[in-house]
C-alpha cells in the first residue's frame, strides 16, 4: 500500500455535531495553508445535522443554538460534503470507510445517560435525563409520547442538564409555545401533572455546575416558585467565592431565601447535600432515599448518616452522559470514550494507555475523545489538537492511501440507502419555518419529529454530489 501525504487527502468524520465540524473546517483550512487539498465526508446518523445543537439544547434557549449560524456557513461555503441518515456500522463498516479515506476522525459524541449504580433505578418511572431531552427535542428514534402524570418529581444532579429537565418539567407550556418545540411535546406538556420539581445535588450551593444566566432565568419563569432551604447554606457566602461566576450565582441563590412565595400553581425545589441512596416503590417508583451531606472542606463531600425520604413518582437522573462507540472501533468501557492518545486511536481498551499501538488513520475528536465535560469553545480546541496531529501524520507519509477509489455514495446507493445531503437539509429547514410561519402561534419552525419524513422531505430536495 502507498502512503498518502497532503497531496491530496480524502478524510471522513463520523459525527455532523459541533465536535464533527468543526474538525472539518480546521482540517480544510490546515490542509489549505500547507498547500495541499483534501476532499472531506461528513456522515450523520440522523437525517439532519449538529448534533446535540438540535437534539440537546432546551427549546427555550435559541441564544445557545445560535452557535448554528456558525455551523451552517461552515458546511455551506462546500468544502465539507454533508451525508445524512447512514449509521456507520449498520449502513457501512468502519473498515469500508478506511477502505475508501486516508483517514477517518470519529466524533460521534456522548448521547446516552451515565449510570446511577442504586437500588430501585430501574423501577417504571424512572427515566435517563437525556432520554427527556431528546423527546422534548424531536428526536426521531424516542417515543413521541412521554408520561408526564407524576405530580411530583425529582431531578437528579447539579449541572445545566438537569436544569434544562427541571425547567422544562415546571415550565407552562404556553411559555415555550414561541419557541421550537415539536408539536407533539407541547401537547404532551399541555396535559402534564406536574407540580412540583425537586432538584437535588450531592454537593453544596458553591459547588453547582450550572451557568449565572441559566440560574437567573429559573427565578424568571412565570407562575412557578422557586423554593430553597437555609440548612443548605452553611458557609455559601457570595464574598468568599473562588470566583465572580460563583459569586453571582450565590447571590441569585440568596436572594431566592428571602424571596415571598407568589402562591404559583407549580414549584421548583433545589435542595442541596443529598447523596441519593435508593428509589423506593413497589412496581414504581414512590419515592427516594437520600443521605444528607456535609462538607469536608477540599472540595468533597461525606455523609452524615442521616437518611430523609421525599415522596416522588417520577425520578430524572441528570448525572452526566456516557459516550457512544462506533462498531470495530477500540473503545474504553470504564471512561465511555474511544480509545485514544490526543486524538490519536489506539488499539487498546484504555484510553491513553502508553505504548498502545496507533490505529493508523483513525481519529477521535469531542465528547467521544475526551468524555463529555467541557463547552462548545472546548471542543474547537479539541479538534484543533486531533487535526495538528493528522496533518502532520500526513505530512509525515504516514497515512495509508485508499485502497477504493470509488465514491462512497455508489456503494450506498447500491446498498438503497436513503441517505440525505446538504441540499436535503436546506430543504427541511426551509419547510420546518414554513410550518412555524403557517402555524397558529407564527413560530419560528415546527420541527418534523418522524425519521421516515424527515427523509421523504429531505430527498424531495436536489441529491447534488459534488
Amino acid at each position: 500500500m502507498t502512503s498518502s501525504t497532503l497531496s491530496h487527502l480524502r478524510v471522513a468524520i463520523v459525527g455532523a455535531g459541533p465536535a464533527g465540524i468543526y474538525a472539518g473546517n480546521i482540517l480544510a483550512g490546515s490542509v489549505a495553508a500547507a498547500g495541499g487539498a483534501v476532499a472531506i465526508d461528513l456522515f450523520e446518523s440522523l437525517p439532519a445535522p449538529y448534533g446535540l445543537i438540535r437534539y440537546g439544547v432546551a427549546p427555550d434557549h435559541p441564544r445557545i443554538k445560535g452557535i448554528v449560524t456558525s455551523l451552517h456557513e461552515m458546511l455551506s461555503a462546500g468544502t465539507i460534503r454533508f451525508i445524512g441518515n447512514v449509521e456507520i456500522g449498520r449502513d457501512l463498516a468502519l473498515d469500508q470507510l478506511q477502505e475508501r479515506y486516508d483517514a477517518v476522525i470519529l466524533a460521534t459524541g456522548a448521547i446516552r445517560d451515565a449510570a446511577l449504580e442504586i437500588p430501585g433505578i430501574e423501577l417504571p418511572g424512572s427515566f435517563g435525563a437525556a432520554d427527556f431531552v431528546a423527546w422534548y427535542d424531536g428526536h426521531p428514534d424516542v417515543p413521541t409520547e412521554w408520561p408526564l402524570d407524576a405530580a411530583e418529581v425529582a431531578v437528579i444532579g447539579n449541572g445545566n442538564v438537569a436544569l434544562d429537565v427541571a425547567r422544562v418539567l415546571a415550565k407552562h407550556a404556553v411559555d415555550l409555545r414561541p419557541t421550537e418545540i415539536p408539536d407533539n411535546v407541547l401537547a404532551g406538556l399541555e396535559a402534564s401533572a406536574v407540580t412540583d420539581v425537586h432538584v437535588f445535588g450531592r454537593r453544596g450551593p458553591g459547588d453547582i455546575k450550572f451557568t449565572p444566566i441559566e440560574l437567573r432565568e429559573l427565578g424568571e419563569v412565570p407562575d412557578v416558585d422557586i423554593v430553597v432551604h437555609d440548612e443548605d447554606f452553611t458557609g455559601a457566602d457570595p464574598a468568599s467565592a473562588p470566583n465572580n461566576q460563583l459569586k453571582v450565582m450565590l447571590r441569585i441563590l440568596n436572594g431566592w431565601r428571602t424571596r415571598e412565595s407568589a402562591g404559583a400553581s407549580r414549584r421548583l425545589h433545589l435542595h442541596f447535600y443529598h447523596s441519593p441512596v435508593e428509589v423506593l416503590g413497589e412496581g414504581r417508583v414512590e419515592g427516594v432515599r437520600f443521605e444528607r451531606t456535609e462538607p469536608v472542606g477540599d472540595g468533597t463531600v461525606r455523609g452524615t448518616g442521616e437518611f430523609r425520604e421525599i415522596a416522588v413518582q417520577q425520578v430524572y437522573r441528570a448525572v452526566g452522559y456516557y459516550g457512544t462507540p462506533v462498531v470495530d472501533a477500540p473503545f474504553d468501557e470504564r471512561a465511555g470514550v474511544i480509545s485514544n492518545i490526543e486524538g490519536r486511536v489506539v488499539d487498546s481498551p484504555i484510553t491513553g494507555e502508553p505504548g498502545a499501538p496507533v490505529v493508523r488513520g483513525l481519529y477521535a475528536t469531542g465528547w467521544i475523545k475526551r468524555g463529555p465535560v467541557g463547552l462548545i469553545g472546548h471542543t474547537k480546541s479539541d479538534a484543533m489538537e486531533t487535526i495538528a496531529h493528522l496533518v502532520a501524520d500526513a505530512a509525515a507519509g504516514a497515512l495509508v492511501a485508499p485502497v477504493i477509489e470509488e465514491d462512497v455514495l455508489a456503494l450506498l446507493d447500491e446498498r438503497e440507502v436513503a441517505y440525505t445531503t446538504w441540499e436535503g437539509w436546506l430543504a427541511l429547514d426551509a419547510h420546518e419555518r414554513e410550518l412555524g410561519a403557517a402555524h397558529v402561534h407564527a413560530r419560528e419552525r415546527v420541527k418534523v419529529v418522524p425519521r421516515d419524513e424527515q427523509v421523504a422531505v429531505s430527498r424531495g430536495g436536489a441529491l447534488i454530489r459534488s
